[in-house]
């Protein structure tokens, strides 16, 4: 949209709202610019993509009017308000609830679930790296009507590894599958 410098705002107020963007104390009177700034920067491509992902929902088995009504639905359950909009059409797609309970640095919180399908499942990883690679693609191709949007990962989405402290306490891996059905 607005060529090389563009592309270095969007990447430096992306860059600012990782490192400062945060709720904490040390960042609460300066950080939170840099985190609205972002969600600014961000909130036309997040919907692009959501709706990428609802035009290429048949790819993985989904229908586009169900990843948009899980999109209006449950998007605003998300405490980013770019990342549920992602989310959730990913979840709609998939016919999966994602969300919910996650852990970030040990504690746990409160996502809200999105999506009302079936518990994610290993095979799920697959379908959802094709819906992935299509909305990119979809995206990306817009390059050549000069309407090309800078945006990070589609579906991005931090790990709690099952050995942290707060996975133990649920016996649920981060996706909220059993640990003992992964086993078997």
């Amino acid at each position: 949209v607005a060529g090389l410098p563009g592309l270095l705002g969007y990447r430096a107020a992306n860059t600012l709202d990782a490192m400062i963007g945060h709720r904490s104390p040390r960042y609460r009177k300066f950080g939170w610019a840099a985190a609205r700034l972002d969600d600014l920067a961000n909130w036309v491509p997040a919907r692009v993509a959501a709706l990428a992902a609802a035009a290429w929902a048949p790819l993985v088995g989904g229908t586009a009017a169900k990843t948009v009504n899980v999109v209006r639905r449950d998007a605003s359950q998300h405490p980013s308000p770019n990342a549920g909009v992602v989310e959730a059409a990913f979840a709609g797609a998939l016919d999966v609830r994602l969300g919910g309970h996650n852990c970030y640095q040990g504690a746990i919180e409160d996502r809200g679930l999105l999506g009302d399908g079936r518990v994610v499942e290993i095979a799920d990883i697959a379908r959802a790296s094709r819906l992935a690679a299509a909305t990119s693609r979809a995206t990306t191709s817009w390059k050549s009507t000069g309407s090309r949007f800078a945006f990070e990962g589609v579906a991005t989405g931090r790990v709690c590894p099952d050995r942290h402290p707060c996975a133990e306490t649920s016996g649920r891996n981060w996706q909220g599958i059993d640990r003992e059905q992964l086993a078997t």
